[in-house]
């Protein structure tokens, strides 16, 4: 297993120690942009990992001006979307919006992004049809490496196993094997 760390600009800078992969948040919304995120992708590089960007999803918005925004911020790397809230709407347009926002981002960028969510967001149906996309589970609560997966997955990807005093995260394979993730199909 490989390690790893999530940040935002909740946490201006991280050590990237002994760490093999990271995500920072890039954007949310329609027309946030971290303002911590090119510091944390610079540090990333100086520390040798394997870097990734995510976007929290506002599924009441336009899912493809999203997709553009995130991937004006992102850059190249491991891609996620951030899949926790509803803005209210019910699970199939929270799943509809999610679709849409991933078929984008592989359209435009070449990379299939990771889907980051939790296990009852997904249980009450916001993650339908999302299952052929890999699985990033936040699950704090549940043993380093053994999260429960949700419908409408059979396995995860990743599992954030921690969350203090920074998310951190674990992967089952290597480096390599991690950034092959992203490879279109």
């Amino acid at each position: 297993m490989i390690q790893g760390i999530d940040v935002s600009d909740w946490h201006p800078s991280a050590d990237w120690t002994g760490v093999t992969f990271g995500f920072a948040r890039a954007t949310e919304g329609g027309t946030v942009a971290d303002a911590a995120y090119a510091g944390h992708r610079a540090a990333m590089a100086e520390a040798g990992v394997l870097a990734g960007g995510y976007h929290v999803a506002r599924p009441g918005g336009d899912p493809a001006a999203q997709a553009g925004l995130f991937l004006d911020h992102a850059g190249a790397g491991l891609l996620a979307i951030d899949l926790r809230v509803s803005d209210g709407l019910p699970p199939g347009e929270v799943a509809v919006f999610a679709r849409l926002w991933c078929k984008e981002v592989l359209r435009r960028s070449g990379t299939r992004p990771i889907i980051r969510t939790l296990r009852h967001f997904a249980a009450e149906g916001n993650c339908e049809g999302l299952g052929e996309w890999p699985l990033w589970i936040v699950a704090p609560d549940r043993p380093m490496g053994r999260p429960l997966v949700p419908l409408p997955w059979e396995s995860w990807t990743l599992h954030q196993y921690a969350n203090s005093p920074v998310n951190r995260d674990v992967f089952t394979g290597s480096r390599e094997e991690l950034a092959a993730v992203a490879m279109r199909e």
